[in-house]
């Protein structure tokens, strides 16, 4: 490993501007994690001390060797022996605690900041970045920084304190000979370089292919029902198995360059020991050198290269770090959401107008074109259609969570961008198809997102009207039954009318309601219909339903075709005047051919 890193400590000091660049980005991260400055300087002061303690160590053993005997050592010389190798010792353990301290303090400073960026992105960020690898950044880039601040920072200071100790002792002991040990490490240097390269590489690719294998193990373990209903075990098999071997792949390439690196290193440790004695033991025979200084001379020459160990070790890690941070700025500088920039929604009760709305997830091709139509407070509008229309996509366009590429969408008289996310969201309720859950108690995922204290009281009446009651009183816990992964412990319907008292208790005054129960059987969805219908009471309401017979009552119905508007009204109105209309009330409320055969008369 420290062989690894002397390689990629000189890399380092040859790259390149993007290089450079890295590096400088890795330790802007780090300044803007705020790091205790006095306690920095502190544990640096306690590893200045007790590397000074260190270098004095061989100097006494050259005294020795020259004459100075153990009988003439006298108490006061024991005990200040004594006394300064324990402080020493404590010095140098509380440096590397407070080192560790203050690395897992801005550690936990930089995910905090992630962690709240990632909150704040919206939702296109996710749309092209996977789960897993945001899941690693959060944990084995951030992860990689702390082990370089918590456990090898210390190394790294005490390591160039000691170096250039040691060498000004060197130099001043016999400078002839610390000039001729040091030629040998220009001539290893040009050979690591393009190994250290090489290192760094490895490192960057090991760090994206461990990303890309989490994100794997994501999404197979999070939708692992799926997996075993589909039987595709064995296709999962491989692409974990896939990502396993490009991991062995980089492991495998890494050790290759130890390999390399190991010996190499090793022949010039025993060039500067055969230098170094050799030529020392013929100063000593000529008598410019006594046997004292020849020794202190090699243990000087140990504290060289033991802490080029831990630099090299630093070194190697810091490559990794540069890597990891790269990374994470990208998410740190991506464009996030302004969650509290704009007005507050002083009046909800107003009408919502859609005006000419154009969308796409690509600008080359659009899900919505030139959408429009108004919705009064207080009713309900349906958006129907086949599949693909861009009938969800117009709920995300409601919700903020994209831009419109042109068009608008209006509350009243005022665009709803004027008003602030947290604003706008927070008098919409939305019950999607899916009804997510989070892992918790049927209590917690009711008052979840709900910013104030519910009563008792206020979640039984939520849970009456959603018709949720009967259930969960039935359940072995009550309202703090746990729901599992998901919603896994309850049931289709049960989850419905879990989301539909959740938003009886946001109160909202703008209702989405996409696919609400086309998952249901016709029990369940009698039940919560009734539920919907407490729900819809008083609200401006948009429904997207595929069942027809959930929408007939409607105040307008809005039939969305390839992204565009064909056709708007009453059921009654469509049916007279929108023949694909007809079709989808043939089909599904099996109307008679007569009456179709009036309404076209």
């Amino acid at each position: 490993m420290a062989l690894n890193g002397t390689a990629e400590a000189i890399e380092s000091s040859g790259s390149n501007a993007s290089d450079k660049s890295n590096k400088g980005a890795f330790f802007r991260l780090m300044r803007e994690t705020k790091p205790s400055i006095g306690l920095l300087t502190t544990a640096v002061l306690l590893s200045v001390v007790s590397t000074l303690v260190g270098l004095v160590i061989p100097m006494f053993t050259k005294n020795l060797v020259d004459g100075f005997s153990l009988a003439a050592l006298d108490r006061t010389q024991i005990i200040a022996l004594v006394a300064a190798f324990a402080g020493q010792t404590l010095a140098s353990g509380l440096g590397i605690f407070l080192l560790n301290y203050i690395g897992q303090k801005m550690v936990a400073s930089l995910r905090d900041r992630l962690w709240k960026k990632l909150l704040v992105l919206p939702v296109s960020y996710f749309d092209n970045n996977r789960t897993g690898e945001s899941v690693s950044r959060m944990t084995n880039d951030t992860g990689v920084i702390k082990t370089l601040i918590s456990e090898h920072v210390a190394g790294f200071f005490s390591g160039i304190i000691s170096i250039i100790g040691s060498i000004i002792v060197l130099l001043y002991l016999n400078w002839k000979m610390t000039v001729i040990m040091f030629i040998v490490i220009p001539l290893a240097a040009l050979v690591l370089y393009p190994l250290g390269r090489k290192m760094y590489k490895i490192s960057v690719g090991m760090q994206d292919e461990t990303a890309s294998f989490t994100a794997t193990l994501s999404q197979v373990l999070s939708e692992i029902r799926l997996v075993k209903a589909s039987n595709a075990e064995p296709r999962e098999y491989a692409s974990g198995s896939k990502g396993i071997t490009g991991l062995l792949k980089f492991g495998v390439k890494e050790g290759l360059v130890m390999a390399w690196i190991s010996p190499l290193i090793s022949v010039v440790m025993m060039m500067l020991l055969v230098v170094v004695i050799g030529y020392g033991g013929m100063q000593v025979s000529s008598g410019a050198l006594t046997a004292g200084e020849l020794v202190a001379f090699i243990l000087y020459l140990i504290q060289i290269v033991m802490p080029m160990t831990q630099l090299t070790t630093f070194f190697t890690q810091l490559q990794k770090a540069k890597g990891a941070t790269e990374r994470i700025m990208e998410t740190l500088e991506a464009e996030e959401e302004a969650f509290d920039t704009g007005k507050e929604v002083d009046y909800a009760n107003r009408p919502v107008t859609i005006e000419d709305l154009s969308f796409g997830y690509k600008e080359e091709e659009p899900v919505l074109k030139e959408v429009s139509f108004r919705m009064e407070p207080g009713t309900v509008t349906a958006v129907v259609g086949p599949s693909g229309g861009g009938k969800t996509t117009l709920f995300s366009m409601l919700e903020r969570f994209y831009l419109p590429h042109e068009g608008r969408i209006l509350l009243g008289t005022e665009p709803i961008d004027s008003f602030s996310l947290r604003s706008w969201r927070s008098i919409i309720g939305y019950v999607s198809q899916d009804s997510p859950m989070i892992a918790g108690t049927i209590r917690e995922n009711l008052c979840y997102g709900v910013e104030r204290s519910v009563s008792d009281e206020e979640l039984r009446q939520a849970a009456e009207m959603a018709y949720a009651d009967g259930f969960i009183a039935e359940l072995p816990n009550a309202y703090d039954t746990d729901v599992g992964e998901r919603g896994v412990k309850l049931s289709g319907g049960q989850r419905q009318r879990i989301a539909i008292a959740r938003a009886l208790l946001r109160d909202p005054k703008i209702l989405m309601l996409d696919e609400a129960t086309s998952s249901l059987d016709s029990r369940s969805e009698q039940v919560v219909q009734q539920a919907l219908n407490n729900l819809m009471a008083g609200r401006t309401t948009i429904v997207i339903a595929h069942r027809l017979s959930t929408v007939v009552g409607a105040d307008q119905i809005i039939f969305v075709e390839k992204g565009t508007v064909t056709g708007r009204g009453t059921h009654d109105e469509l049916l007279k005047n929108h023949e694909m209309y007809r079709e989808f009330a043939a089909q599904q409320l099996q109307i008679a051919e007569g009456i179709l055969d009036e309404a076209r008369d």
